[in-house]
């Protein structure tokens, strides 16, 4: 995760998405360990998706800091894991993605259930959660697997994205780098996700972790819902779960402040 870290493993500095013909083979073998344990705060399965819910992947820099963020909300999710993604090696090590040889980004794969939480919150986390103009990199770790990015998987959390993006980009004042693609795109390369080793899994609340983040919010609320462009259909099935005064109480500080907040989820009456 650290920077420095990804200078000593060579490569991960370069500010250029390798090729995909010229990523490293990878291998057959999934990540180790990771099938049937469980998330070390919510208790569930890491691999389960239980009927009904969604899965959202993105990313936001580091993903320790970018997991915990999400794992703390009040209601909805199921699950969060962290691992690559957007890359073209299969089942990459964590040394390798730090080389910038696979093409991974560190992400976070999220399983939720939408009748309790929006695609819509965990989209506004996302994006405040960040700094999504920063290009190949986040606060001091650069490299290609510090790149923002969200993965879609339907043509609802497409239009979402792009509409998100376009408002705060507005918001921000600079141009937004994010990556925003299907994940069928992957497809060819084996698949968009693979987890990540299991001492990464939630690493944040393991006992004598380093509360390490390069995450770089910006203080800035992405605006309404109301005021995207999308359908009316779409801004009433999406509608928010998570009222303003949670934003308020809750939402990302400038700087990186998730690492320091309780591992417990945010109460739902504390805001």
């Amino acid at each position: 995760m650290m920077g420095f870290l990804t200078e000593m493993l060579s490569g991960g500095g370069n500010n250029a998405l390798i090729a995909p013909e010229k990523a490293l083979p990878g291998r057959q073998q999934k990540m180790a360990n990771i099938e049937g344990s469980n998330h070390l705060v919510l208790g569930t399965k890491l691999t389960r998706i239980p009927e009904g819910h969604k899965v959202a992947v993105f990313a936001n820099g580091c993903f320790w800091g970018s997991e915990k963020g999400i794992w703390r909300l009040p209601k909805g999710i199921y699950s969060t894991t962290v691992g690559y993604c957007g890359g073209f090696t299969p089942n990459p090590t964590y040394e390798e993605a730090c080389s910038g040889l696979t093409g991974h980004t560190e992400g976070v794969r999220v399983v939720y259930d939408p009748g309790q939480v929006s695609f819509v919150d965990i989209l506004r986390w996302f994006w405040e959660a960040h700094d999504p103009c920063a290009g190949m990199g986040q606060g001091n770790d650069r490299g290609t697997q510090y790149r923002s990015g969200f993965y879609y998987f339907d043509d609802d959390q497409k239009a979402l994205i792009e509409a998100s993006k376009d408002v705060y980009e507005k918001q921000i004042g600079r141009p937004i780098t994010t990556e925003i693609a299907s994940a069928s795109d992957y497809e060819k390369y084996g698949g968009l996700w693979y987890y990540a080793e299991k001492y990464h899994q939630q690493y944040l609340a393991s006992p004598g972790a380093r509360p390490y983040c390069s995450a770089q919010p910006q203080g800035i609320s992405l605006a309404s819902m109301d005021t995207w462009d999308i359908s009316d259909d779409l801004k009433k099935k999406y509608a928010p779960t998570l009222p303003e005064s949670f934003w308020s109480k809750h939402a990302p500080k400038k700087g990186c402040s998730v690492v320091n907040s309780p591992n417990e989820l945010i109460a739902e009456g504390s805001y």
